[in-house]
């Protein structure tokens, strides 16, 4: 069995029970020159991996900052179209305020000026109302009066012809 281990061997189970392995596959390997190149190859592959990774996520960001920015200008478009909006549904009812408080003061007005017409055509039934009441008396007088001169107009007439 092998004690100590390199950092390319290894030491498998079968060897810790005395069974038979290839030593080749176990023992430490020299060092390859064509691996070396292969791992420099590979980091600048890695580093040119970051760099399109780097390129990628900048074309990302500036695709989103793009995006963002649209976002905000119809962000801004539609609060200035809203703030708009609401200024003119302030100022549409802002004028129908005025037009309903000019419309119930003319209103009021009128109805004051009715109720005023309408309390002195009152006050002229009651005074009328009054007066009859002493036309009733002066009819009823007139009413004796005429039965009086009937009377004295026919004994005058019977005096007439008589004679």
């Amino acid at each position: 069995m092998c004690d100590r281990l390199g950092p390319n061997s290894q030491l498998r189970e079968e060897e810790k029970m005395g069974d038979t392995v290839e030593e080749d596959n176990y023992r430490e390997d020299p060092p390859n020159p064509n691996l070396e190149s292969e791992t420099g190859t590979l980091i600048i592959n890695d580093t040119s991996f970051n760099n399109n990774i780097q390129s990628e996520l900048f074309k990302a960001i500036e695709v989103v900052e793009r995006d963002s920015f649209a976002i905000a200008q119809s962000f801004t478009s539609l609060f200035a179209s809203l703030r708009l909006a609401l200024s003119h549904s302030t100022a549409t009812s802002l004028h129908h305020i005025q037009c309903f408080t000019d419309a119930t003061g003319h209103l009021q007005e009128s109805v004051l000026d009715a109720a005023n017409k309408g309390n002195r055509y009152i006050n002229s039934c009651l005074k009328l109302n009054e007066e009859m009441k002493s036309v009733d008396n002066l009819a009823s007088q007139l009413k004796i009066l005429r039965r009086h001169v009937d009377y004295l107009d026919s004994a005058v007439n019977k005096l007439l012809h008589v004679s």
